[in-house]
């Protein structure tokens, strides 16, 4: 029922108005987190991958990861500013968000640039830092217009699209990316996968957020009234506003929650690659086309079912199951040493893991935007993703310190105890309390 009524809605409004068109905002902002997805399949998976193949060690391989991992926590700086300044004739995130894409081009473009990036692993990680931080530029940017157009009873679903495409265009980069660095080399790979994040561009470009607002700057238009009434005039505004939710409990507890869930992310992902081709004598190749595989299918089930069961179900309940069951998935892989020659084995974890990876994603965001005020959207929702992607971070850098301690079988163990703790402290939090809160609160 509701799809037909959202087809209804795109036959007759015909606009390119993300605030009034429920079909363009589901494209635009899944087109765009395609465009955070093909970068970070090069650098967080391709690359790590391919320094496997190459007989790099987990440590050279882990601190390559937590560096680029380091400006997805830096979010929490840029948003003030995104909340603070803007040009309001072309809407509050737009100008944003078409900046980080134009900068998020640039940088993809240079890392292909690198000398030698197999013996010159500083110079990868400073193209790499470049390239995280104008997608973390344009992922701040998105997510705060997704929070200021798309409705709270449509956001859940919003966030299984976005984050369903953007595991989509990082599988694609990454088998795409993977065929092309083995067959022409780092630099054309790079070249060739940062057309399509050139083509992207043209999104945000086209659509405005709101009826009358310009599309470019020398373009005709005027600030929308209600553009102008959520900008806030003055930092003093910004800062009190940000300190009065951030204090409120459940702000405080999801933060916790985020960053211990964010370790889980990064020990996986920065372990993989490794154990697969160092452990078990898979090729590069081989892997991206496992990862890519299984990320796709947790991607098509994540658009079309994780925000649904978000909707059906309520946030705090599904993220408890995912929790759970992904809890039950890594014990299981660690006290199934006996099985790890079996690919068809190793290939199902991976699999079932990306599945509900995906759904708890989806989840997780779709929790935080609900937490959110919408005045310092930006700013409040950055803080929750900037604490998860610092919990990746040092998930990402602890890999080559645990495995030269431990075996593989202990070290998935303790990636098992993040997702644990995030179940202690999911169970506290007051979505209805939180909303109370924020509707007695003055600007």
């Amino acid at each position: 029922m509701e799809t037909k009524n959202i087809k209804k809605d795109f036959l007759k409004n015909k606009n390119l108005f993300l605030a009034e068109n429920p079909v363009l905002r589901y494209l635009t902002f899944s087109a765009l987190y395609i465009a955070q997805g093909i970068p970070e399949g090069i650098t967080f998976f391709a690359i790590p991958a391919w320094l496997a193949m190459n007989n790099k060690t987990p440590m050279e391989i882990a601190s390559f990861v937590a560096v680029i991992g380091i400006p997805w926590s830096f979010k929490i700086l840029i948003a003030p500013l995104m909340d603070r300044f803007t040009i309001l004739s072309m809407g509050r995130k737009r100008p944003w968000v078409i900046l980080g894409q134009l900068g998020l081009i640039v940088s993809f473009l240079s890392i292909g640039l690198v000398h030698d990036p197999l013996n010159n692993l500083n110079g990868l990680m400073i193209a790499g830092f470049f390239i995280s931080f104008f997608g973390a530029f344009q992922d701040v940017a998105t997510d705060g217009m997704v929070i200021d157009v798309v409705p709270i009873n449509q956001q859940a679903r919003a966030n299984g699209l976005m984050w369903g495409a953007k595991i989509i265009g990082t599988a694609l980069s990454l088998l795409i990316g993977t065929i092309l660095i083995n067959r022409f080399g780092f630099s054309i790979a790079i070249s060739s996968l940062s057309i399509a994040v050139a083509f992207i561009m043209l999104v945000p470009v086209f659509f405005r957020e709101r009826r009358g607002e310009k599309l470019m700057p020398w373009s005709k238009g005027k600030p929308s009234k209600e553009s102008a009434e959520a900008q806030l005039k003055s930092w003093k505004q910004i800062f009190q506003s940000v300190f009065k939710v951030i204090i409120l409990p459940s702000t405080i507890i999801m933060g916790i929650a985020t960053i211990i869930n964010g370790v889980m992310y990064g020990l996986i992902d920065t372990l993989l690659p490794i154990f697969t081709i160092q452990e078990l004598g898979w090729t590069n190749t081989s892997y991206s086309e496992v990862y890519s595989i299984t990320s796709v299918v947790g991607g098509l089930f994540g658009m079309f079912v994780g925000g649904a069961l978000v909707d059906f179900f309520g946030n705090k309940k599904m993220i408890i199951i995912y929790l759970i069951i992904t809890i039950i998935l890594i014990c299981g892989f660690a006290f199934s040493s006996h099985l790890w020659e079996n690919d068809k084995f190793i290939f199902g974890f991976i699999l079932l893991y990306y599945l509900f990876y995906t759904f708890l994603c989806i989840a997780m965001f779709a929790a935080s935007m609900k937490l959110c005020w919408q005045v310092v959207a930006a700013t409040q929702f950055t803080f929750f993703m900037a604490l998860s992607n610092m919990g990746r971070a040092l998930g990402s850098g602890l890999v080559g310190t645990l495995k030269e301690i431990m075996s593989w079988d202990y070290l998935l163990l303790c990636v098992a105890i993040s997702p644990l703790l995030t179940i202690f402290f999911i169970k506290f939090i007051n979505f209805k309390k939180q909303q109370k809160s924020i509707e007695n609160f003055k600007i």
